[in-house]
């Protein structure tokens, strides 16, 4: 999956763009660093109190993108496809220097930030990983909408549907796990809306940044963006893109299997606020093949205790 080791970038890596949210210009340069930071962004336009630790915890407001903010009011929002990049690319600890209030939207994607990360390569640290090993089932279902994880081997997974009342988007469902060598699909996969609703998201103070440039738009049966979709369920790949993101907040790399449908941002917040506040529902590994280890045990458990 991603091996033992702690990894963060080979060098720096610079980026900037506009919000999407904010419409403001954003400068954000990615600095290595050592093992058990984690992920801290850096606010490099305020002096002092400008860290904040990209934890679940800090989760302030999830309502269209995931915002984090530390406890002197300090935030940073739209962080989902950022972290979903160093989640993909295997990266556990990385100052984020930005020069503003909210990550570069790029082009709805987390297409440009893999591939630089991958251009760039990752640096080995001296120092385990660990994980999170779901050991038991756990759920939250509110109205149509619902979130699960349950036990898996040896990796993560996510199954994820969505519905819109649209006739391009219809239903979707896709799934993926992370010992698949290609995921260009999911962290390709665009930011969406549908035409109707751009007004609705501007009068919320949101959207000041979107163009065909960075979302792609559907109005009917049509994708309003040249070129239209990048695969044909791009919908349900950014649905994807976006938990994977939001499970980085965990800290550590998850051991389980996810299913959702309908969600977005604030329902895995809430989801991963309640799996991750009771000890009954997972175990913390500190190296891979100790899950394995693990699972070799209790199998042999059973097994005595079927034949006793």
């Amino acid at each position: 999956m991603w091996g033992n080791d702690q990894k963060t970038l080979s060098k720096s890596i610079r980026f900037s763009g506009i919000g999407l949210h904010s419409g403001a210009k954003v400068s954000m340069y990615l600095e290595p660093t050592e093992a058990d930071v984690g992920i801290v962004f850096k606010r490099t336009d305020l002096k002092k109190n400008n860290n904040i630790k990209a934890n679940f915890k800090n989760v302030s407001s999830a309502r269209l993108c995931t915002k984090i903010e530390n406890e002197f009011g300090v935030s940073v929002s739209t962080i989902e496809h950022l972290i979903a990049a160093f989640y993909i690319c295997g990266i556990d600890n990385l100052i984020v220097n930005i020069d503003g209030p909210e990550v570069p939207i790029m082009d709805g994607s987390a297409k440009e930030f893999v591939e630089k990360i991958k251009d760039t390569g990752l640096k080995k640290l001296n120092k385990n990983r660990k994980f999170i090993k779901i050991i038991k089932k756990s759920e939250i279902k509110l109205s149509d909408k619902w979130i699960s994880i349950e036990p898996a081997n040896n990796n993560f997974s996510i199954k994820f549907t969505l519905s819109y009342e649209n006739p391009l988007i219809k239903t979707q469902t896709n799934s993926t796990n992370f010992e698949d060598k290609n995921l260009e699909d999911f962290y390709s996969a665009r930011t969406f809306c549908l035409y109707e609703d751009i007004e609705k998201v501007k009068s919320l103070g949101l959207g000041k940044g979107g163009t065909l440039e960075n979302a792609v738009v559907v109005q009917g049966d049509k994708v309003l963006n040249e070129g239209g979709l990048r695969s044909k369920n791009e919908f349900v790949n950014h649905k994807i893109l976006d938990l994977i993101g939001d499970f980085m907040l965990a800290g550590m790399r998850v051991i389980g299997s996810v299913e959702c449908a309908h969600g977005g941002h604030s329902l895995t917040n809430d989801f991963l606020r309640k799996v991750l506040s009771d000890k009954n529902n997972f175990t913390i590994i500190e190296n891979i093949n100790n899950v394995t280890n693990l699972q070799k045990a209790r199998s042999e458990q059973k097994r005595i205790a079927v034949n006793a």
